[in-house]
């Protein structure tokens, strides 16, 4: 059964560490949640030690940048790791070949051109047009404020027709921005293995972003997986991926599927919740209508 808690610092002496998600639990993509903040603040305060996990399609660099513009302090987290840092290791290191179609809108050109110093003497990656390339690298929708998969389709057919793999820097279906539900790389993704295409995933519920977030962990002093606790409002994203890495999770009501559990955000059904958690085949330790 899942433990309804009211704030984070009710569970945190339980934990060294916590692997945070952004968007729906620190952030709705264009302003910070003061409560959110306050409470990863306090449990760094107190020893813990915060990395933000997210499943955005850039470098963490340009995802550093995007939280300062936000208003995010930098005392509120010690790291972000982010689905576009696994997802450049692999391409650099030539998971898909080294000529790939781009499908992502320009915000995303530093997946491309900020190597990581690790990836510096590596054979460089060329961008071609479709019908030239070896793969796809998708990082989400060109216009991701107006288009939808489907308007896809005929790229992804002749993409599929010709065995390209697409590696997807972003697994997330959908996010939201302010009150806008904006699709992502993975919905692509989706489309394109609904069809018959090969995608390839490195973000949240995946262990590459896992495991890249552990050795950066390590190199702060380290912490024992058991006193790991991962936050998140993705049902399919954060609390799969945390089941999958034997993680305890905290999973946020009011993000992504909060119209599941009652019309108050603020005080999610607990019947509902359990209902609807029974039928996603998860089981999170803890749950909360917000990180605070």
């Amino acid at each position: 059964m899942t433990q309804m808690i009211t704030a984070l610092a009710e569970i945190s002496p339980a934990y060294d560490a916590v692997l945070c998600d952004l968007w729906g639990c620190l952030h709705n993509g264009m302003a910070p949640f003061p409560a959110a903040v306050a409470a990863l603040q306090q449990f760094r305060r107190n020893g813990g030690k915060v990395v933000l996990l997210t499943n955005a399609p850039r470098p963490s660099r340009f995802v550093i940048d995007g939280l300062d513009r936000m208003g995010v302090p930098r005392d509120a987290w010690d790291l972000v790791v982010s689905s576009g840092d696994a997802a450049q290791d692999a391409m650099f290191s030539g998971a898909v070949g080294r000529r790939v179609w781009h499908l992502g809108p320009p915000k995303d050109e530093g997946f491309f051109t900020a190597v990581p110093p690790e990836w510096a003497a590596a054979p460089l990656i060329e961008r071609v047009p479709l019908a030239e390339a070896e793969a796809i690298v998708c990082t989400g929708p060109f216009e991701e404020l107006t288009e939808v998969p489907e308007d896809y389709r005929a790229r992804l057919l002749f993409a599929k027709a010709r065995g390209l793999p697409m590696l997807c820097a972003n697994p997330d279906l959908v996010v939201d921005m302010g009150s806008a539900r904006i699709y992502c790389a993975g919905a692509l993704a989706a489309l394109y293995e609904e069809m018959g295409g090969t995608a390839l995933y490195f973000g949240k519920p995946h262990p590459p972003i896992y495991d890249l977030a552990m050795r950066r962990l390590e190199a702060l002093g380290g912490v024992a997986e058991a006193r790991v606790l991962a936050i998140g409002d993705g049902i399919g994203t954060d609390v799969a991926g945390a089941a999958g890495e034997g993680l305890d999770v905290l999973f946020i009501t009011s993000g992504l599927a909060a119209a599941e559990f009652g019309p108050d955000p603020e005080n999610p059904d607990p019947e509902l919740l359990d209902r609807w958690l029974a039928g996603q085949m998860q089981a999170p330790g803890y749950a909360a209508a917000r990180l605070r």
